[in-house]
């Protein structure tokens, strides 16, 4: 039976390597699994009942809940989601405070995606003055967005952002607010409105790991290939030795 001498180099790389490919697609796993939680929990609320606004606060979970608000927007404090693309066309979202008359309840309802192809000429969008009846969903975000540096919140509004705080908006306006963005629904004051209910779905993140595995088992088996042919190469490269020694 040949013996198993890999060498220390090759021992330290897959000591270094194979338990971060391991967990990356177990991380991928975990993923896909909380992604195909979101869509079931989505399917099943867009049969609830709209609740009023004054209800979100009693939810414990409040995510894809349809709302029904009557209320005003609030046009001077407008926020542009920046680096939206639909069809390759590049664009913001439209988010706005609403104030919710039944509940007094400040609410961020993102309106939906324009268009912005020259950033030389401000967004275009208008704002209803009138009171509006909206139906709208809860959007929880899974996590925060990542940033190469915050968002300035100084200046002249619209604000452009990169990521959406609610708080962080009530916090700046001194209003008491809800904490999760709504999105508006088809209706009076809507632009375009084509979410995907999750930005990747549980089966790209099951081909990620199904990758991270792949990698994972390609490494040991060379690991233990090379192991197992290091000795035969130190053979063949003895024998020319001795070999050249004799003559």
């Amino acid at each position: 039976m040949r013996p198993f001498r890999p060498g220390w180099i090759p021992t330290l790389v897959v000591l270094a390597l194979l338990p971060g490919l391991i967990a990356l697609g177990c991380w991928q796993l975990r993923r896909a699994d909380e992604k195909r939680a979101l869509l079931d929990t989505y399917t099943e609320r867009q049969i609830e009942a709209p609740v009023a606004a004054a209800q979100l606060r009693q939810l414990p979970d409040p995510a894809f809940y349809p709302v029904h608000l009557y209320g005003s927007f609030d046009a001077e404090h407008s926020l542009l989601l920046d680096n939206q693309m639909r069809d390759g066309k590049p664009g913001v979202e439209l988010l706005q405070p609403f104030h919710d008359q039944a509940s007094g309840q400040w609410l961020l309802v993102n309106r939906g995606w324009l268009p912005w192809p020259d950033r030389r000429v401000p967004v275009r969008f208008d704002t209803p003055d009138q009171p509006l009846a909206l139906e709208a969903l809860v959007y929880v975000a899974p996590g925060k967005t990542f940033q190469l540096h915050p968002d300035s919140t100084e200046g002249r509004w619209p604000h452009l952002l990169t990521a959406i705080d609610p708080t962080a908006l009530w916090q700046q306006l001194g209003r008491e607010g809800f904490a999760h963005e709504l999105r508006l629904q088809p209706g009076p004051a809507s632009y375009r409105l084509d979410w995907p209910v999750v930005a990747m779905g549980p089966e790209k993140h099951l081909g990620y790991a199904v990758q991270w595995f792949a990698l994972a088992t390609a490494l040991l088996l060379l690991y233990l290939y090379f192991g197992w042919h290091h000795n035969d190469k130190e053979n063949r490269h003895g024998r020319r030795h001795e070999s050249i020694a004799r003559t």
